[in-house]
């Protein structure tokens, strides 16, 4: 009777404790094979099905991993001159299935108007040429990494994020995972960079192991200001005073960055938000296509471009004194200023060329070095980062012709086209701080795009996305805020 007493209280009562007690047994289970095989890998078994069980039961806590360890990915080489940056690709695939999975088994909805979002189809159109780009390419091993590596990014900064984005607080907290991982590095390179004297000169050294350059450093802490700024709005008591030291952060670690770009995006993004109030996105995208036009019409006539050809003794790099760096800049005598021109030269003679399929997604390096043109050649132009245009415009269409250039531009167009719409049709306040959140970050990128290829750098590219997700998302809530104050 005992016996039998004493069994009946051993035996688990609900489904959490038989669950416990299955995952004790496994556990003994693949430590005993673990040792008896002499093979420490049964160990980890009990362990990657505790991980499966976990996204089975709600996978979107991987998206906040993601976001909070995205300022610290690093690129780790592969075989055939490939890389993968980890851990953020790594989990990006594993989102890209479980809501793959999650979205077949109608456990996930994407609003429908998402799906058919013009934005929505414009990335597609991109991705489908990106493909017949790819049937061209000169490396069809790197443009189809280029392809995979696209859809990774699609998938969860633009759907998961519209399924995960539900109302404008939720926007915050996303936010807040990935301001919470940048400023974790600027107090980490703030305090490597002090021991140098906070100095121009060290600002690289300082940075790493984080970041391959202090330009990728100051776009990711310029992209988030925007919204650690309107997140301290939206906010009340201690989370406002938590985004105010935030922003503080971020802050200081553009301007101690000693990057002239992000320096420069920051008031251009203020500018822009001015031009949106006044209603002229349209007008300065209009001007700009024609001033771009003209540009590119005059420097290949007749080997304009010729008389820019820099003087490679006088081409320096000035990384003592940050005054110099930047009168070196306005003389056209600075060596990363001068290398930039160097690549856009070579760029323009492949887009010739190739002007229609371009050589392929991801093939610029080494490709540019055959229409390369001695007279631009800089010190550095060795180039052991095996970096390419720096210019997003210039590379999309040295490497996927005239279409994938008007796609990319098409699509950038459109989203500032709809944060001024967005702006104007919002009588929320909280709507309106996402969408200029959002907008002014886009803007603070695609400025960069003029003099780097962030796109596709996982910590600036992923907020690209984010942004544009956050768009569709803040126009749905605006049209349902419509409908309501007209009933």
């Amino acid at each position: 009777m005992a016996a039998t007493s004493l069994l009946a209280r051993l035996r688990p009562q609900d489904s959490a404790q038989r669950l416990y007690i299955g995952f004790i047994v496994l556990l003994l289970v693949s430590g005993a094979a673990a040792m008896l095989l002499q093979a420490s890998l049964w160990l980890a078994l009990p362990f990657a099905l505790l991980g499966v069980v976990v996204l089975l039961v709600d996978w979107r806590w991987v998206y906040y991993v993601l976001l909070l360890t995205l300022a610290f990915s690093r690129e780790i080489p592969l075989p055939g001159g490939l890389s993968m940056d980890v851990p953020s690709e790594p989990l990006m695939l594993i989102l890209l299935m479980c809501f793959g999975v999650s979205v077949l088994l109608g456990r996930t909805q994407v609003p429908a108007r998402i799906w058919r979002h013009p934005l929505v189809i414009i990335m597609g159109l991109a991705l489908l040429w990106s493909s017949v780009s790819m049937m061209f390419s000169v490396s069809t091993v790197k443009s189809v990494k280029y392809l995979l590596a696209k859809t990774w990014y699609i998938v969860p900064f633009v759907f998961v994020t519209a399924s995960i984005v539900r109302r404008p607080a939720d926007v915050w907290r996303l936010v807040a995972f990935y301001v919470a991982g940048a400023a974790i590095t600027v107090i980490y390179t703030t305090f490597r960079h002090a021991t140098k004297g906070l100095s121009f000169d060290s600002i690289n050294w300082a940075i790493q192991p984080f970041y391959i350059n202090h330009v990728i450093y100051a776009v990711v802490q310029a992209l988030l200001i925007p919204y650690a700024f309107y997140a301290a709005r939206d906010a009340q008591g201690t989370r406002r005073l938590l985004w105010r030291i935030a922003l503080g952060i971020l802050l200081f670690g553009v301007v101690f960055s000693y990057t002239r770009a992000s320096m420069a995006s920051l008031p251009l993004a203020g500018l822009f938000y001015l031009a949106l109030r006044l209603r002229l996105t349209r007008v300065i995208l209009a001007v700009a296509a024609v001033v771009v036009t003209l540009g590119a019409t005059y420097f290949m006539h007749q080997n304009n471009y010729m008389l820019y050809a820099p003087d490679f003794e006088k081409t320096v790099f000035n990384g003592h004194n940050f005054e110099k760096h930047l009168e070196a800049t306005y003389k056209l005598q600075d060596v990363s200023g001068m290398e930039r021109v160097y690549r856009w030269v070579a760029a323009a003679r492949m887009i010739s060329e190739k002007p229609l399929t371009g050589s392929g997604p991801s093939t610029f390096y080494p490709e540019y070095k055959k229409y390369t043109v001695k007279s631009f050649r800089t010190y550095v132009s060795d180039n052991p980062e095996k970096s390419t245009t720096h210019n997003y415009f210039l590379l999309q269409l040295a490497e996927q012709g005239f279409p994938g250039f008007l796609l990319f531009v098409v699509l950038f167009g459109t989203a500032l086209v709809l944060v001024e719409k967005l702006y104007h049709r919002s009588r929320s306040p909280q709507h309106r701080r996402v969408v200029l959140a959002a907008g002014l970050s886009l803007v603070v990128i695609i400025f960069h795009l003029l003099l780097n290829e962030l796109v596709e750098v996982d910590k600036v590219g992923s907020f690209f996305y984010i942004a544009l997700a956050l768009l569709m998302r803040a126009e749905g809530w605006i049209a349902e805020e419509n409908s309501v104050a007209v009933q």
